[in-house]
């Protein structure tokens, strides 16, 4: 549409009805608050917490609803407020959306820790996202974007934030030993891309059930890639003979929090990142005797997200179809099934409305 154009009363959205259970439907556009703009959403990132989601196994998002939190797109309708960065909106800006909302009262909102804000809200879960060609988002959520950063690479700057958090959480230097990450997914690749640049000397080590996955994490840096069958443990234990000097668990499962326990050098840390498994049995005499430090990673601060806003404005990330794959919103149904049955293996799919 114009910029100088009133947004059409109706839009087309990608509805999550419940388990397994997705449509396109014709929904109202909406109408921004007093302190949010109307964003027309040019490219809409698929997260693997709304796979959890689309299968109702995350307790966050409940049905009907409009999901996709990692978006960028051009402002429409202006309603108040000012952006992130202080600036004053216009029709027609580009912007990237940071999706996660803190109370901004409590004590963690005033220490920039949004991200445990107890009352914090996620564009996309608690409110309608960004699977929709409109979303309303509060002003202040909204950075410009420069003509660096292309629609795809706005949305990956959410999922790159969290990424940039959890290495930034885990210190791994490259003089303690290799750095150990389960998961090949977004998350783990970003993971990878970060610790890499951060460290480019450090031996990094990745592993996943996914051949076209590896293959991207050797392009971005890893030393050694394993694939997490039934012999990943053993290889994993022949190319780590001291152990890990750290581990970045991007999977969440029973299965890959007890490898990165037993895997990680006595001494060593653990960082829990994936969201899977709601509860995982851990070796609690083994933790104590190793002196092994675990911590877990949720989301990013306003902070992060600035500061991943910025690697991709410095072109720490390339497109390449071996990692990134772009869909029109009205095959979305069929994304999230392909994505779920192994039919897509694709590390990344982004929805273009």
């Amino acid at each position: 549409m114009h910029i100088d154009e009133p947004p059409p009363p109706t839009m087309e959205a990608l509805v999550w009805l419940g388990p397994r259970c997705m449509e396109i439907q014709m929904l109202p556009t909406p109408t921004p608050a007093h302190d949010e703009v109307l964003v027309e959403v040019t490219a809409a990132g698929v997260c693997g917490s709304e796979l959890s989601g689309y299968l109702g196994q995350n307790s966050l998002r409940k049905p009907p609803l409009v999901m996709g939190h990692e978006f960028g797109g051009r402002i429409v309708q202006i309603g108040g407020g000012a952006l992130a960065n202080g600036e004053a909106p216009y029709p027609g800006q580009r912007v990237v959306v940071n999706p996660l909302i803190g109370c901004g009262a409590c004590r963690l909102c005033r220490s920039g820790l949004l991200n445990l804000c107890p009352h914090r809200q996620i564009i996309g879960a608690h409110r309608a996202g960004a699977f929709a060609r409109y979303v309303c988002a509060p002003t202040a959520q909204c950075w410009p974007l420069s003509d660096a950063v292309s629609d795809w690479a706005a949305a990956l700057v959410e999922p790159l934030a969290c990424a940039l958090r959890g290495v930034r959480h885990i210190q791994w230097q490259a003089t303690e030993g290799p750095l150990l990450i389960l998961g090949a997914g977004p998350i783990g690749l970003f993971c990878l891309a970060v610790a890499h640049a951060e460290q480019p000397e450090g031996a990094i080590l990745i592993s996943d059930r996914i051949e076209r996955r590896l293959q991207q994490a050797k392009q971005w840096g890893a030393a050694a890639t394993v694939n997490g069958g039934d012999e990943a443990e053993r290889q994993l234990r022949s190319l780590l003979p001291e152990g890990a000097g750290a581990v970045i668990d991007a999977v969440g499962s029973d299965v890959t929090r007890r490898l990165a326990v037993q895997l990680v050098r006595p001494g060593g840390r653990v960082l829990f990142i994936g969201l899977h498994d709601e509860a995982s049995p851990l070796a609690a005499n083994y933790l104590v005797r190793q002196e092994i430090l675990i911590r877990g990673s949720f989301a990013y601060t306003p902070a992060d997200f600035a500061a991943a806003l910025g690697l991709l404005e410095a072109g720490l990330i390339a497109p390449a179809p071996t990692w990134l794959e772009e869909r029109p919103l009205h095959e979305g149904v069929h994304v999230f099934a392909g994505l779920i049955e192994g039919a897509i293996t694709t590390p990344k799919v982004i929805l273009r409305p």
